[in-house]
């Protein structure tokens, strides 16, 4: 209840700014790029246009956020909880509304960066920091009718940001870290370039919290994009990015050894966007390549070294065909192989899909349905609707029910544990909710319920179980056993309280169990998933040379460390202080401290988090 009531607070200090006139929305409203999205459709519309539940963070609050932590910025979202092993770099997990945090689809500037060659599959956000960043849409729902494999959880999709001139960044703070960010770009009469780059390091932290060796993390990044009109209506554009990382880890049963763990990820997508009175059409090829190799004594001084690579050609379009309906639909063919010790194995995807959406002063609907021919396991179809009402001024109502799917991993299919006859993941989601206004406005409250049932879940059977894949002698092997089901409820507040101050808070109710009749487990809730999870903010601009005062609040309840339920993780509550002073229209300084009162807790059972830790900075513009 406590969560409650600390929401109830934020919402009571945010009553004076319902004062304010909705018009005063409507003229932002034009020009504010947190109002459009890709993550609905697939090509660029009106967040309120849609029936599903989106989120979008923009620039600025990214910068005020402070720092190159990307988890800090993400759990000011709704629907979202992180688990970390260990300090910054090491790997992090995201799960949204309770799903495997490996159902969550990423995208970097449209890049689709799941490391194929991880036994599940997932995107280690430990790899990704907030340098360059200019954009954040989290969409909270399975939504694989325009994205495909991996949208059971959600769609999260961030996106590199545009610059005239120069930016650049440096901080310093505990642990001996530094974090140097810059970006430059040009711009001119039909064409664009912007590059980013930065450089993080850090003497960390143990990552087994009974350990006293400190385990570092160091990483260079790059990036970049550009575009140029190539005729009427034409654009040429291309996007890039790498990142090259070295974080020491603690060795097998989380003793203090000099292990490491090295991770290059390469990232590129070149293509063409045709824009016209009635149709929009964005094709292009982009490929993804991640290598992850480790070294020390827990690999008996040799090194263990896996590779994973997609490639994918993509088209998504969009018809206007009469004043209030659209057609957004889109084709793609995937190809992606992993490189292990075990040799080299493949797999390809084609897929084609369509959602005829009605638009109307008032009111929208929208369907679609979806078509993937794997290569290992054949056709499937996937099905989503979604709808809103405008009941009065922005007042609206908003239901969507998707379907989700996410198809074996490689690793799952061709490993020593593997088994070819696996079948692809799948769920149903279903969520209902009313809003005011959006979450960038003057004043924005929403409340969400959502419930999801994923089924043919995919998890290790061991042997011997009378399986004829156990007859080579194998360990065990990779089966669809689980089912699962999340229901819950998510609260956001928002409100430029005055001229100078604006509060924000997030608050998410989530119960994430087992469905799996007969398991063991059966009943039980699904490990590290806390059922509350609250976040609230504030950032104040004082009278006193425009030095601005935030704070943050982020509270999760206690959960489970294993699916068995039988090792409890405490709830916590940490703290962050922030403030910037500029010191000129070019130059600011800005510093924070991280967990306030050096509350000692874990995400991941046995791995260690940051104490209290102050870091100070500045920031210039050219």
């Amino acid at each position: 209840m406590k969560y409650l009531f600390f929401l109830s607070s934020a919402l009571a200090f945010s009553a004076p700014a319902m004062a304010q006139e909705a018009g005063e929305v409507t003229v932002a409203d034009r020009v504010r790029d947190t109002l459009i999205t890709v993550v609905g459709t697939g090509s660029a519309a009106r967040v309120d246009l849609s029936g599903q539940p989106i989120s979008v963070i923009g620039r600025e609050e990214i910068d005020a956020v402070q720092g190159p932590d990307i988890t800090r910025v993400l759990e000011r979202l709704p629907g979202l909880t992180i688990a970390r092993a260990g300090g910054i770099g090491s790997q992090t997990s995201l799960f949204v509304r309770g799903a495997n945090s490996q159902q969550l689809l990423v995208m970097v500037d449209g890049i689709r960066v799941a490391d194929v060659a991880a036994p599940s599959g997932g995107y280690d956000f430990g790899n990704l920091t907030t340098g360059g960043l200019g954009k954040i849409e989290l969409l909270r729902g399975s939504n694989s009718v325009i994205w495909g494999s991996d949208a059971i959880g959600g769609v999260l999709a961030l996106t590199s940001r545009d610059v005239t001139g120069l930016e650049a960044s440096a901080e310093y703070g505990a642990r001996d870290s530094f974090d140097g960010q810059v970006t430059g770009g040009v711009t001119g009469n039909g064409y664009g370039v912007t590059l980013n780059g930065g450089y993080l390091r850090t003497d960390g932290i143990s990552q087994a919290a009974s350990g006293t060796e400190r385990d570092g993390f160091r990483q260079w990044r790059a990036g970049g994009r550009a575009h140029v009109d190539v005729a009427p209506g034409l654009i040429a554009n291309i996007v890039g990015r790498y990142t090259q990382g070295k974080l020491d880890i603690d060795g097998f049963g989380l003793v203090d050894t000099p292990d490491y763990q090295k991770t290059r990820e390469i990232g590129g997508r070149a293509g063409l966007a045709w824009t016209s009175e009635a149709l929009d059409l964005n094709a292009g090829y982009q490929i993804s390549d991640t290598r992850r190799r480790y070294f020390g004594p827990s690999y008996f001084g040799d090194t263990a070294n896996t590779q994973g690579q997609t490639r994918r050609a993509e088209l998504f379009g969009a018809w206007r065909i009469m004043q209030d309906i659209r057609l957004d639909f889109g084709t793609d063919h995937e190809w992606s192989r992993i490189d292990t010790s075990g040799g080299r194995n493949k797999a390809g995807i084609s897929s084609g899909h369509a959602l005829l959406g009605w638009y109307g002063d008032r009111a929208t609907l929208a369907g679609g349905v979806r078509y993937d021919d794997h290569s290992r396991f054949g056709g499937q179809w996937t099905f989503g609707a979604n709808g809103s009402f405008t009941v009065v001024d922005q007042w609206h109502v908003r239901a969507s029910y998707g379907e989700g799917f996410k198809v074996p991993t490689l690793y799952q299919l061709f490993s020593e544990y593997g088994n070819p006859l696996v079948d692809p993941e799948r769920s149903r989601s279903y969520d209902a909710g009313i809003e005011y206004g959006d979450r960038n406005g003057p004043l924005h409250f929403a409340l969400t319920g959502f419930r999801r049932d994923s089924r043919n879940l995919i998890d290790f059977a061991f042997c011997p179980d009378g399986n004829v894949l156990c007859n080579d002698g194998r360990f065990g092997y990779y089966q669809n056993i689980g089912r699962a089901r999340a229901t819950g409820f998510e609260l956001e507040l928002g409100a430029q309280v005055s001229e100078r101050m604006r509060t924000q808070a997030a608050y998410t109710y989530v119960k994430a169990t087992n469905r799996t009749a007969g398991d063991f487990n059966e009943g039980t809730d699904l490990a590290r998933r806390p059922r509350h999870a609250l976040t609230m903010s504030a950032d104040w601009t004082s009278p006193l040379a425009g030095l601005v005062l935030g704070g943050d609040l982020r509270m999760v309840s206690g959960s489970y460390s294993s699916a068995g339920n039988f090792s409890a993780l405490k709830g916590y509550a940490t703290g962050t202080v922030r403030a910037s002073l500029p010191i000129n229209e070019h130059l600011d300084l800005f510093g924070r401290i991280e967990n306030l009162t050096d509350e000692k807790y874990e995400v991941v059972s046995g791995y260690g988090v940051a104490g209290r830790s102050g870091f100070v900075g500045v920031r210039a513009r050219l």
